[in-house]
């Protein structure tokens, strides 16, 4: 009897060590790339165990927003980006996200703003790329671009044998400026004529002296050089350029990306894969309303976890282009 108790208590132990080795949280380190300007920090995320598995590279999106998906606007924690890499670790895929160059960690790789070009961003997803492919553990690099990150992630994959697939999340499919002109559509036609008149010279690279004082905050002098910069670039014609596989991920409740804009570059690369995501919004988490005061709760709630769908298809499509 007294070995039948032990055979039980040991084999009681080695399930719950089993058990542990399940739940064992996947591992996150600190990681930094070197530029001229500065260090900009990251987070690797490696699934639990050993051996070898995929790895994304995970970009955020315009102004002050972390590697976490947070914005310091407003104070919009909401952890997406965060979320997104933990429900990829628990499908055994790692991730490494970085806060961008001026922002957060990387505050002090940051440039004057009248210095910063929108080539910077691509060049540093250029530096990750490199960084990843270094290490042995890696079968293959996806890269994710959300929001403007999307036209980042796309401009880095050109030309680009390290990396095997992409994905487009709540990415534009239309120029900047375009962007820029629909938002201003409902302001009253002089504003609408300024905008226009000033997105024109840009876009010809020329700098505009004489900003009205309403119109300082997006177009200060300081500024052009980046949206110069910025407007160079047509998402439709990157995205048809890419020579590996492609998604196009959208949420139907999406404010600030429409589903027009996912269409239009699925339609700019016709074999790219599409995936319309009924309830979920920007920030990549279920939303049953479209109402923009009402979608701030969801913004604003780090707590919810971003759409399982997400995760589920984002899995499927990384380990079918190893």
């Amino acid at each position: 009897m007294k070995h039948v108790r032990l055979a039980l208590v040991g084999l009681f132990s080695f399930y719950c060590f089993l058990c542990q080795a399940q739940l064992m949280p996947p591992a996150e380190q600190s990681v930094e790339l070197d530029t001229k300007e500065g260090i900009i920090k990251g987070k690797l995320l490696l699934p639990s165990g050993e051996g070898t598995c995929p790895v994304v590279l995970l970009i955020a999106g315009s102004g002050p927003t972390d590697m976490d998906g947070n914005s310091a606007i407003g104070n919009m924690k909401n952890n997406s980006l965060k979320f997104l890499a933990e429900g990829l670790a628990q499908d055994g895929i790692a991730s490494l996200r970085f806060d961008k160059r001026g922002i957060a960690t990387s505050a002090a790789a940051g440039k004057d703003e009248s210095l910063l070009r929108f080539e910077d961003y691509v060049n540093d997803v250029k530096g990750w790329l490199d960084y990843l492919a270094r290490d042995k553990r890696f079968t293959g690099i996806t890269v994710i671009g959300h929001s403007e990150g999307s036209l980042i992630g796309m401009l880095a994959c050109r030309n680009q044998p390290k990396v095997k697939s992409f994905v487009s999340l709540a990415g534009a499919g239309r120029p900047a400026y375009e962007i820029i002109e629909e938002q201003v559509s409902s302001q009253p036609k002089t504003i609408r004529e300024e905008v226009a008149s000033i997105n024109a010279s840009l876009r010809k690279g020329e700098q505009v002296e004489q900003v009205p004082m309403h119109l300082q905050s997006l177009y200060r002098s300081s500024v052009q050089p980046y949206l110069i910069s910025w407007y160079k670039y047509d998402p439709q014609k990157v995205v048809a350029s890419l020579k590996i596989p492609v998604l196009i991920v959208q949420g139907k409740h999406d404010i600030q990306v429409s589903v027009k804009d996912a269409e239009l570059l699925q339609k700019a690369k016709p074999a790219a894969e599409l995936l319309l995501i009924d309830s979920m919004n920007h920030v990549l988490k279920d939303c049953d309303t479209m109402n923009p005061q009402q979608q701030m709760s969801v913004y604003m709630n780090p707590s919810l976890p971003v759409n399982a769908t997400l995760i589920s298809s984002l899995n499927a499509f990384i380990n079918k282009h190893p």
